[in-house]
């Protein structure tokens, strides 16, 4: 009899659960078919820029031409799309050095359209869309963005902005400022006094960023280059690496998960103070959702480099994977690798870039700083980390560490040893 009620029940679970994910997956599938909206429809940006008239009319005056298209109208530039151009994308996930990596295409010159974590919009509005992100929807999300903005369609971005854009104009955008190419004089419109940029351009006086404006310049540029830390499969992309009108190069930038969990414990203290407390005092449950997350992430870097190492037909020629450490040691040299695989010109500037950045005082190079004295932060984590806590990163991550070349430590005493390397000689062939 139990078992003649068990299957029916099991069966009707299946199919609520089957239909919610459906409902999450359809409810981005909406949104990405979505075009952005007009200023006629209420927002909180509106509201601001309605009160200053002047900023609708000192627009209109000094770019009348840009602002009567949409965005979404690109029939005519993706004609136009220059021929040898390419388009790099640098994953990484947090706490990889990142930032300082990206500065190597940000710093490249006018020939160089670089754009800062895009994808953190996205991110955003689907947590709070569906309550937290699935993984499905969001690799969707992720992708089409993604294939937008390599064609400087920044249309579906907008729809993720929140307050949304007005006349494409917004004040919103995540780390402007971490893209020089968003705040060069042809991107950057007059100053609205009222309008609150947090994260507005250092080197010039620019009003909200108008991303029409910043369309028109990027289909200007020979290249594209963007950071994301949000994608978790490589294999998501590969529509990406299959699109005619691109030329995509994928960068992998890991690190030694056992650093990366030493850095994100200093940086992001409220999120990860179960870790600080574990490492203060007691045992650490390896069951504990914590611990999962730790995994997965060590799961999806290691599932994402291996399909890319494996140079299926899809990414022949298209994938190269980077460590931190190695970039820290040696950044020219890593550099230099880096824009010969790209197939784009290694540039003096960014060359004087990177010698002014790897030599930073300890003043300068802070935890969110892209100036770093590259040697000495490979060693930094193994004098923060207790060894119990390398302990759990090394039993849930050991598969990934070993593919990456990151050597295991038996005891305290070899894990604070600096004469002790925890680096293996790896070359990872990407040609």
């Amino acid at each position: 009899m139990k078992i003649k009620y068990t299957i029916p029940i099991v069966f009707f679970m299946a199919l609520v659960i089957i239909e919610k994910e459906n409902n999450i997956i359809s409810r981005v599938s909406d949104k990405l078919k979505q075009t952005p909206q007009t200023s006629q429809q209420p927002s909180s940006l509106s509201n601001v820029l309605l009160k200053h008239s002047s900023f609708r009319l000192s627009i209109s005056k000094r770019n009348v031409t840009l602002m009567k298209p949409r965005l979404e109208d690109y029939s005519e530039h993706r004609g136009a799309l220059r021929r040898g151009r390419k388009h790099i994308l640098l994953l990484a996930t947090t706490r990889t050095g990142s930032s300082f990596v990206g500065e190597f295409f940000n710093q490249q010159g006018d020939n160089m359209f670089y754009l800062f974590e895009p994808l953190w919009h996205v991110e955003k509005m689907l947590t709070l869309d569906t309550r937290g992100t699935n993984a499905a929807a969001a690799a969707k999300a992720y992708r089409d963005v993604l294939q937008k903005l390599f064609l400087c369609d920044f249309s579906l971005l907008e729809t993720f902005i929140d307050p949304l854009p007005v006349d494409h104009i917004t004040p919103a955008l995540f780390r402007r400022e971490s893209s020089s190419s968003l705040c060069e004089k042809s991107v950057c419109s007059p100053v609205v006094k009222g309008v609150f940029e947090r994260y507005r351009c250092k080197t010039r006086r620019c009003g909200p960023l108008n991303l029409t404006m910043a369309s028109e310049s990027c289909l200007k540029k020979e290249h594209i280059a963007i950071k994301s830390v949000r994608v978790r499969q490589l294999e998501t992309l590969r529509p990406l690496a299959e699109d005619p009108r691109l030329d995509v190069k994928f960068i992998q930038l890991v690190r030694d998960p056992r650093a990366i969990l030493a850095s994100r414990m200093v940086a992001f203290a409220a999120k990860y103070k179960n870790w600080k407390e574990w490492a203060v005092g007691g045992n650490v449950p390896i069951d504990d959702d914590e611990v999962k997350k730790l995994k997965g992430n060590c799961d999806n870097i290691r599932m994402s480099a291996e399909i890319g190492l494996r140079q299926p037909f899809w990414l022949r020629r298209r994938y190269m994977l980077v460590r931190y450490e190695d970039i820290a040691r040696f950044p020219m040299k890593k550099a230099t690798e880096m824009y010969r695989f790209t197939g784009i010109p290694f540039t003096p500037q960014v060359k004087s870039w990177i010698l002014k950045n790897t030599q930073a005082s300890k003043e300068t190079s802070g935890v969110y700083s892209t100036q770093k004295n590259s040697s000495e932060q490979v060693e930094k984590w193994r004098f923060k980390l207790p060894f119990k806590i390398a302990q759990v990163v090394q039993r849930v991550c050991g598969p990934t560490m070993k593919l990456f070349g990151y050597k295991f430590v038996s005891s305290e005493e070899m894990l604070t040893d600096k004469s002790i390397s925890l680096i293996e000689d790896k070359v990872f062939s990407f040609l």
